[in-house]
């Protein structure tokens, strides 16, 4: 999965996740990949996964900002175009992984995410 650019519009995935969020719930942050998104809200990370060739089959992957025990931020190289965030959620030992195009600044999305767990 590559992120191609960060896609702030709240509206609009709140409009496509209205069925998902609890009443009090707000997004706060939307990062667009090619289908897939990584949305912060103002209690949890959900990350969007849109499946099959017409992308009507979705996994929501639902994160709770106090399960996210440490994330790392690996940037593009040189030859490398690809940067890389990895969540680690309690009780897995094996991270969440979402690759990001080099033209999105990886700096911003991992700040967001700091400051979500950092509450």
């Amino acid at each position: 999965m590559i992120f191609i650019f960060t896609y702030h519009y709240t509206k609009d995935a709140e409009k496509e996740m209205n069925e998902l969020l609890s009443p009090n719930e707000r997004v706060e942050h939307a990062y667009k990949l090619i289908r897939d998104l990584m949305v912060f809200t103002n209690n949890r990370l959900i990350l969007v996964d849109k499946q099959g060739v017409t992308g009507k089959k979705i996994e929501y992957h639902s994160i709770p900002y106090k399960s996210i025990t440490h994330f790392s931020v690996e940037t593009a190289g040189t030859f490398d175009l690809e940067a890389e965030l990895k969540i680690w959620v309690s009780g897995n030992d094996v991270p969440i992984e979402k690759t990001f195009n080099k033209q999105l600044n990886i700096y911003k999305v991992q700040s967001v995410l700091a400051e979500y767990v950092a509450s």
